[in-house]
């Protein structure tokens, strides 16, 4: 399948992990990917993609502004978006009583004021293209007592209803994907490994670890014409982990 022939697609955080999986996925389908992620390791998977690495800081008006001229005048407009780049393997581990709040407030510019400033920043250039969609990075922490990273993915699913409805008119669709326990470097750096076993023996209905391959059906699925009535949905992809009603 060439779902994506002649779209293109930006991925934040794509320099690893979820991030690159995703845009690893888009490239097999055709589409041309911007790899935007502070890392300079998002320039190998561009290279590996046949696509185009922008150094991006999502907290960062400017930079994101950058990231979507960049990609505009290198394949002509922008299609997609996918919002995945987030502060978690280096997360600090702090209550919301009293975490640092300066740390407080630059985890948030990342993990809930970037993915705005990126829709911010593409959605004119999506509208000029006749439309497009948005997949939000979200996470069953959310739902679960997870401290600020839980209330930043609970920001996430707010922002994303908010978004849908803002931008439904230009033929913008926006959705997002709640990971369950993936297994990615940053996984493994920040969830202790005794942890992910009882999470997944005692929560998940699927008895093993998510990879990130797991989640790429559904981003490319939510950016594709076949969800084309489909917006303003917070999307579970997390072996049976929660079940909402």
């Amino acid at each position: 399948m060439n779902r994506f022939d002649g779209k293109v697609a930006i991925v934040t955080g794509a320099a690893q992990g979820i991030g690159r999986a995703y845009a690893r996925a888009l490239a097999a389908e055709g589409a041309a990917v911007v790899v935007a992620d502070l890392s300079e390791r998002g320039a190998a998977v561009a290279d590996e993609i046949k696509g185009l690495y922008v150094r991006t800081d999502v907290s960062d008006p400017g930079s994101v502004a950058a990231m979507a001229d960049a990609a505009a005048e290198r394949f002509g407009g922008i299609d997609y978006l996918v919002n995945n780049a987030a502060v978690f393997g280096t997360m600090r581990l702090d209550f919301l009583f009293t975490v640092d709040w300066d740390y407080y407030k630059s985890f948030m510019a990342v993990n809930l004021d970037g993915a705005l400033l990126c829709a911010r920043a593409v959605h004119a250039h999506m509208a000029e293209r006749g439309g497009g969609a948005i997949v939000n990075q979200s996470s069953t922490a959310a739902w679960q007592y997870s401290g600020f990273y839980g209330l930043a993915k609970a920001g996430v699913n707010a922002l994303t209803q908010q978004l849908a409805h803002e931008l439904g008119g230009l033929g913008i669709r926006v959705n997002a994907i709640a990971p369950g326990p993936i297994d990615t470097e940053a996984n493994r750096t920040v969830v202790p490994a005794g942890m992910v076993d009882r999470i997944v023996r005692d929560k998940l209905a699927l008895k093993r670890v998510g990879t990130p391959d797991d989640l790429a059906g559904m981003c490319l699925f939510l950016l594709s014409d076949e969800a084309a009535w489909i917006t303003g949905q917070i999307f579970n992809v997390d072996g049976g982990e929660v079940f909402r009603s």
